[in-house]
């Protein structure tokens, strides 16, 4: 009996005391992997949200339904995943106008946009990807 004890003893021991960091860090992978970012305090988000808001932007789009132009969330979705080039492709449309890759409905030119403020806002839609 006293040889069945002992090894349970020290299987018990063993198991209660090791092991639990990484269950625990496992854990805190598993929490971190599902919290939400905050986008709203992407200094991005807010000053392409600023120069959209004080534009003739919100004719056209809105970030979750199609009006004239497609949404901001479809188009990020769309051309999130492509490289940083976009950026520069998608200002440019933003400021000479475009059409032909949403429907008929030509966007039209914003030239008095900078490119600077064309590429911030771009950033901000950008960060619209679900």
């Amino acid at each position: 009996m006293k040889n069945l004890i002992f090894p349970l003893a020290l299987t018990i021991l063993f198991t209660s005391c090791g092991g639990g960091d990484d269950k625990k860090s496992e854990n805190e992978k598993n929490e971190s992997s599902t919290e939400t970012v905050d986008i709203t305090k992407n200094p991005d988000y807010q000053k392409g949200l600023g120069l959209i808001a004080k534009s003739d932007c919100l004719t056209c789009h809105k970030v979750d339904e199609m009006l004239t132009g497609p949404s901001y969330r479809d188009v990020a979705n769309k051309y999130a995943a492509m490289s940083d080039t976009i950026i520069t492709h998608l200002a440019g449309k933003i400021i000479k106008g475009g059409s032909g890759v949403w429907g008929e409905i030509a966007m039209t030119p914003h030239p008095t946009l900078s490119q600077e403020d064309a590429e911030a806002m771009v950033k901000y839609v950008l960060l619209l990807k679900k």
